[in-house]
């Protein structure tokens, strides 16, 4: 680990990731799309697994947007998720997926056909050098979270953020911040309702992930097949699936943590992979705001996800199963406007976030007035990576620390040779 150079603020973690990475050149300027409000956005799939076929499928449903290319590694994945879009898209009247392209240079060939954006879903590992290509091809890109696994990756990112303003729409895949009660929340959190911040809590309780199937495949096929057990691939739990509330933390705080202290371990799930199972985070923000954070993912059945703010005027819940409240001073319940009197209002707090996500998205497309999410989405993977690796060293790190490590990982797949 490189010395310590001290916790540096936003922009300075922006000007280090251009002076990290040096220049990443956007190839081809001017050749975003940019459509009469009335166009069918054509969407091109790179990585053609579950979250992938998830979140294209909120385009199609949301938007008036369409999957017209598939791009994967493996042929039964492209097979699978063609018939299905073939199937939504006749539905509702729009057109079938198009061309599909399989193997190593799959995102190449994606990147250069008739296609409007790319939905980047490939293994998070991959994400920087998916991510050029499209940006380099002059397409705008929904990136997957995280948008990286180790350091240098979000650094380039992070570059590339810069290189993206103002030429296409970059967006990261944080729904959470457009989901209209946690919006609200946010925004009376911001205007005071419990005071100055003084210390959070949080907790993201999972069941345990499925595996995919190893019969008869190569190592590296399985590897790649079951990626999210594996830390390079996808950089542990804390990154690819707690980031969602880390980037809650720096959403409400309006910071990224300074330091983080850590532990991990690998107690219940040891059949597969190198991810810890569960984990302790304490983070240190600005102004000393202390937030704890506390996950598993083992549990035989899906749990819970949530995230309290305490001040001295009350506190804030936050919960994905629908509670979102303010006890306190100035009280205040999600949904309770149009609750029947003397019942407890039953919320979806998540059921507009991607949706209202996949509209803003589209009609940035349409209007020209393009988002650029990377530098929010390396800093708030940075973040969850700042306490992995508290956790993996086993000592307090300070995010100075962390963006003068440089830390680079190598994965030992050979992707030439698979698909």
């Amino acid at each position: 680990m490189a010395k310590s150079v001290g916790p540096i603020g936003r922009r300075e973690f922006v000007k280090s990731s251009v002076a990290a990475t040096g220049t990443i050149l956007i190839t081809k300027p001017g050749t975003a799309f940019s459509a009469r409000a009335n166009s069918t956005i054509n969407i091109g799939l790179l990585g053609c697994g579950g979250r992938g076929n998830s979140v294209a499928g909120d385009f199609v449903n949301h938007t008036d947007a369409q999957v017209t290319v598939l791009a994967d590694l493996f042929a039964n994945r492209l097979e699978s998720t063609q018939k299905r879009f073939n199937e939504l898209q006749q539905k509702k009247g729009r057109s079938k997926v198009s061309k599909t392209f399989q193997g190593p240079s799959a995102y190449l060939d994606i990147v250069e056909s008739d296609v409007d954006f790319v939905l980047v879903a490939s293994p998070p590992y991959f994400h920087p050098l998916h991510l050029k290509a499209v940006l380099d091809a002059g397409k705008h890109v929904y990136l997957e979270k995280p948008v990286s696994t180790d350091v240098r990756g979000c650094m380039q990112v992070a570059s590339l953020a810069l290189k993206a303003e103002g030429k296409v729409s970059a967006e990261v895949g944080f729904q959470i911040r457009y989901g209209s009660h946690f919006s609200e929340l946010t925004r009376r959190l911001w205007d005071g309702a419990i005071g100055d911040i003084a210390c959070v809590h949080g907790f993201y309780f999972a069941g345990d992930l499925p595996r995919q199937s190893v019969s008869g495949m190569s190592p590296a096929e399985a590897k790649m097949r079951n990626w999210v057990f594996s830390r390079i691939l996808g950089g542990d739990i804390m990154v690819e699936q707690n980031i969602h509330v880390i980037d809650a933390y720096n959403w409400v705080l309006r910071a990224h943590p300074l330091r983080a202290e850590a532990t991990a371990a690998r107690k219940v799930r040891t059949d597969i992979g190198d991810v810890s199972d569960h984990w302790i985070v304490t983070y240190y923000y600005p102004n000393d705001v202390r937030a704890s954070f506390m996950a598993t993912q083992f549990l035989p059945s899906w749990g819970t996800v949530g995230w309290r703010f305490f001040g001295p005027d009350g506190f804030s819940e936050a919960f994905y199963s629908g509670d979102l409240n303010i006890q306190g001073k100035n009280p205040w319940v999600a949904g309770a406007d149009s609750m029947a009197a003397g019942k407890k209002p039953e919320i979806d707090p998540l059921g507009d976030a991607t949706p209202l996500k996949a509209q803003a998205f589209v009609k940035s497309i349409k209007d020209g007035n393009y988002h650029n999410q990377l530098k929010q989405g390396a800093e708030s993977t940075l973040s969850a990576i700042l306490g992995r690796q508290a956790a993996y060293e086993g000592r307090e790190m300070t995010w100075g620390e962390l963006l003068a490590s440089d830390q680079h990982w190598e994965t030992d797949i050979d992707v030439t040779k698979l698909g």
